[in-house]
């Protein structure tokens, strides 16, 4: 059984079964280069519900959202495909889906996240999804970042180390 569903595929499993879904807990991010740090957050996402969604950045949104530094390689590193699956496979993530868009709000109101989980390095007001999951009575819990690994510093002491 795949835990990569599209957008409505997902929506569809969750109405048909909430029990097994909700409370249902929602992360999302381009998970570029999957590290400890991504994996002990998503762990603690997970325990925050009864299942954990997470939001997969399109190839098409990386590009957007990421800032393409000089002498580094364009972002997304690994497509959206790998990048799926990858996450798919871990034990804390019950589903993963793609979307293009560059934030989660469209996701958000889609799935209505009883929790929407995001990284301590955010604050509410810098949340660009806070206003709609509050909109529909959801909570947002931000995750203190316990060890601080950044995809980008990763690549750039990659790309550093092979000049």
């Amino acid at each position: 059984m795949t835990k990569i569903y599209s957008l409505r595929e997902l929506q569809a499993t969750i109405n048909e079964n909430p029990k097994k879904w909700r409370p249902l807990v929602l992360t999302n991010g381009c998970f570029d280069l999957l590290h400890v740090g991504h994996v002990r957050y998503l762990q603690i996402a997970k325990s925050l519900g009864k299942s954990l969604v997470v939001g997969v950045n399109s190839d098409q949104s990386v590009r957007q959202i990421k800032p393409q530094p000089t002498n580094s390689p364009p972002r997304p590193i690994i497509p959206e495909q790998q990048r799926t699956e990858v996450l798919a496979a871990l034990t804390a993530v019950d589903a993963a889906v793609v979307f293009s868009e560059t934030t989660a709000v469209e996701l958000i109101k889609a799935l209505q996240p009883d929790i929407y989980a995001k990284g301590g390095d955010y604050t509410l007001e810098s949340l660009p999804e806070a206003k709609t999951t509050q909109s529909y009575g959801g909570k947002i819990e931000l995750i203190t970042v316990e060890i601080p690994t950044s995809t980008s510093e990763i690549i750039r002491k990659i790309s550093c180390s092979g000049s």
